[in-house]
Formats: C-alpha cells, structure tokens, sequence
C-alpha cells in the first residue's frame, strides 16, 4: 500500500524532517506546504489519502484549514500534528472531524502506524492523549479550560535559551553568546524540557516559534 500523505506546516524546519522521515518509511509526501491556503489548493490537485495538519499557523490556523477541509472534501481523512495537549484544542479537533490528534514529539515509527491506521479508517490520538478522546466518544462534557501559558513556568535566564534554541543555536554557541558553561545550558535547557513537558529540544524550539516567542532586543 503507497500512502499518500499531504503535510501543512509553516515551520520549515520541521516541515522538511517530516517529509524525510516519511519518505524513508516507504510514505510518498505528494507536496509539503507552509500555509493554509497552499495546503487547500493541493488537495484538490494531488489527491492525498490522509493531511497531516498543523494546529498553530499564521494567517489561517489549522482548525479553519480543517473546516474548510471538511467542507469540501468530506471523506479526506485529516490528522492534527501539534505540540498541543489542551483539552479544548483536541475536543475541537476531533468535533471539526479530524480523524487523529498526534504531538510532533511522538516516536517516528508510533507516528506512521499511526498514520495507516486512520487511512484504514480508525480514529487515532496520541497515546497519552486516550482518555480524552474517550470522554469524547462518551459524549462527557469537557469544561472549559483558561489559555495557560506553557512559557510561564521559565525562569528569566530559561526563557532567554529557549528563543536562542528557536534560532537554532547549538550549546556551545548558546554558552558563548551568555558567557555561561556548556555543561550550566545543558541544565537550563533539561529543565525547559521539563516544564514545558516535551522530550526533546527541537519540539521546545518548534513550541517557541509557534508561539512567536523572540528575543528581546
């Protein structure tokens, strides 16, 4: 079975990982786009079995891209690809008719079995994610939850290396540019992880620029 798979994302970066890692596990990426828009006008020209879709994008977001969608195409299967968790964003997903709600920071092979099976037609979300989608399957309703910002929990110093590591800078260059050890940004950059509940420093770095966090000038 050669899947086909359409990716909208507007993080470059992440965009073109995702097509190679896919790529490498026998998928076939029809096109990967940055926006909205891109992703609408490829769909009805390519074709794909399933989109891959990002929540958090400029200009039009990802639950807008997944109505419009819906609308015109109302069989295409269609998976969020996010670093959110909230309750209320993964409720609306799956309301709006996405059939998988997957975290960018998901192991690549849990993603792509994950993939063929809502293309076989299953409904699939995150593994740690589950319980709410079987308050959604059981009709509970899911109270509304406050905008928390995940960013507040960093100290100053944490918050000034995660917009470096969203400019994609390395350790060294990191402990460099602050006139601190490597072995001090390492620490800093294990507790931002942390706090912000993600494995690995490229999904922090993805989380920062999604949430267009810069540095202060």
């Amino acid at each position: 079975m050669n899947e086909k798979v359409l990716i909208i994302d507007d993080h470059t970066l992440f965009r073109a990982g995702l097509e190679d890692l896919l790529v490498r596990r026998g998928i076939e990426v029809v096109a990967a786009v940055g926006s909205g828009q891109e992703g609408l006008k490829c769909v009805g020209e390519l074709k794909p079995d399933i989109v891959l879709l990002d929540m958090r994008m400029p200009e039009m977001g990802g639950l807008t891209v997944l109505s419009q969608l819906k609308k015109a195409y109302s069989s295409l299967r269609v998976a969020m690809l996010t670093t959110s968790n909230a309750e209320s964003d993964i409720v609306e997903a799956l309301r709006s008719g996405a059939q998988g709600y997957l975290l960018k920071d998901m192991e690549p092979d849990e993603l792509v079995v994950a993939l063929r099976s809502i293309i076989a037609g299953d409904t699939v979300v995150a593994p740690e994610l589950a319980p709410i989608l079987a308050k959604v399957v059981r009709g509970e309703a899911i109270p509304d939850e406050k905008e928390v910002n995940p960013f507040s929990k960093l100290t100053p110093r944490e918050y000034e290396i995660l917009t470096l590591l969203a400019e994609g800078q390395s350790n060294k260059v990191i402990a460099r540019n602050l006139g601190i050890s490597d072995g001090t940004v390492k620490l800093h950059v294990k507790a931002i992880l942390r706090k912000l509940e993600v494995s690995s420093r490229i999904t922090a770095a993805v989380m920062a620029v999604e949430a267009g966090i810069k540095r202060k000038s």
